[in-house]
């Protein structure tokens, strides 16, 4: 009994071995394709390979057409944006406080304990109520670390309730 069962599993065995051989043999362009099963193409973000419009730092306003404002997910806007570069400069748009707009600004935070607690006690200020007004003010991602930002109003109401708070690091351009 204990021959039939090894010569059954042995010839099903071989029989797998040959189909997934087959299988592999009428598809050997798999990697060329948009289902990149072993990650060898473009498909993610960090293996695109740049062209010269690339290689140039970007603007990026935060939070696109939505600007800085109370409410918008600005930690799903950082994801969908990224990555961010060296020298990129983010810009920061606002409306100054008026009777119809709540005001709003922009601190550095110092870690990511204080980001994800939205305490702003050893934050810095790098832009106040009216920084953000007409064009905006830049921040230019100057070192390769992490850069937390928040809104720090109302004692960071904002920042824990309005979504106002993104994390991002910078990466290298390998490309230069």
């Amino acid at each position: 009994m204990g021959v039939k069962c090894r010569g059954a599993f042995l010839l099903l065995v071989v029989a797998a071995a040959a189909s997934t051989f087959g299988v592999a043999s009428a598809n050997k362009e798999w990697s060329t394709v948009a289902g990149n099963w072993n990650h060898t193409g473009a498909d993610f973000w960090w293996q695109r390979h740049p062209n010269r419009t690339q290689a140039a730092s970007k603007r990026v306003i935060v939070g696109g057409d939505q600007n800085w404002r109370f409410g918008f997910n600005y930690t799903n806007w950082a994801i969908n944006n990224a990555p961010f570069f060296l020298n990129d400069t983010l810009v920061f748009k606002y409306d100054p406080p008026n009777d119809t707009t709540f005001p709003h600004s922009v601190y550095l935070l110092p870690d990511f304990w204080s980001f994800q607690n939205c305490d702003l006690r050893r934050a810095r200020k790098i832009g106040d109520v009216n920084a953000g007004g007409g064009d905006g003010f830049e921040f230019v991602l100057k070192r390769w670390q992490p850069y937390y930002f928040a809104c720090g109003q109302h004692d960071g109401i904002h920042c824990k309730d309005g979504l106002m708070k993104f994390a991002v690091w910078p990466l290298i351009r390998w490309f230069y």
